[in-house]
């Protein structure tokens, strides 16, 4: 049913659309855990590398409207740190609905699936709900032993956005960016929680909300618009 949803609004594939006019990338990504990992920072005994498995990019339109022009979903095939396969535990199954069959289906190796969202990006700067481009390049690429094909000035944090169209610090710091399309009461199709693209999404239609609102300009997501608020 969700999926049916989100098919309802934009194919998957890459259609080349944007790459000419002003547009933002919002992506989001989901990595290698099991259960506790986060706790114990990823660093016990048996906790796996926090590798990419799944990644979720969204063009918006910074202008005309300001459309959701295109989405793109990808699967990593997770390899360990001696090029051997990691297996998919329950725990992250459980969490983010991905399991073994979908990565045998749909799983690339991380240098592609990386020169794909490269590609999907085009020029475009390249927005997640904190920092997730660490896990999804400097931890994933590190451990791959591959070069970083984006390089860290090409992404930057929504919450910076956020806070300039001035949601209050106390609530940004405690919202997840699958609770933010609810948290602004942007209508939306039914959205699952650390599913790469419908967290994506969930950002993505906060953004459109606020540009369309006047509370965001295209300035704000090109580096020349006013600072983010002073947070006390």
């Amino acid at each position: 049913m969700r999926l049916q949803a989100l098919h309802a609004i934009l194919p998957v594939r890459i259609t080349g659309k944007g790459q000419g006019m002003d547009a933002a990338i919002i992506f989001d990504c989901e990595f290698l855990t099991v259960e506790g990992a986060l706790t114990r920072f990823w660093c016990g005994p048996n906790d796996p590398d926090p590798t990419v498995v799944q990644i979720g990019a969204v063009k918006l339109a910074l202008a005309d409207g300001h459309a959701i022009l295109e989405r793109l979903k990808l699967h990593v095939t997770p390899l360990d740190r001696h090029g051997r396969r990691h297996a998919i535990d329950p725990y992250l199954t459980e969490l983010t609905g991905i399991t073994a069959d979908v990565i045998d289906r749909e799983g690339t190796d991380l240098q592609a699936a990386l020169g794909r969202l490269a590609e999907f990006a085009g020029p475009h700067r390249l927005w997640s709900w904190g920092k997730d481009e660490l896990s999804m390049i400097a931890t994933s690429c590190y451990v791959a032993g591959i070069a970083p094909p984006i390089p860290a000035r090409r992404f930057d944090n929504a919450c910076k956005l956020l806070l300039k169209a001035g949601m209050p610090y106390e609530d940004l710091i405690r919202t997840r960016s699958s609770g933010l399309a609810s948290y602004f009461h942007v209508p939306h199709p039914p959205l699952r929680a650390h599913d790469a693209l419908d967290d994506a999404m969930s950002i993505t239609l906060v953004l459109q909300h606020l540009l369309r609102a006047g509370r965001l300009a295209k300035d704000d997501f090109t580096g020349t618009g006013r600072p983010a608020r002073d947070v006390a």
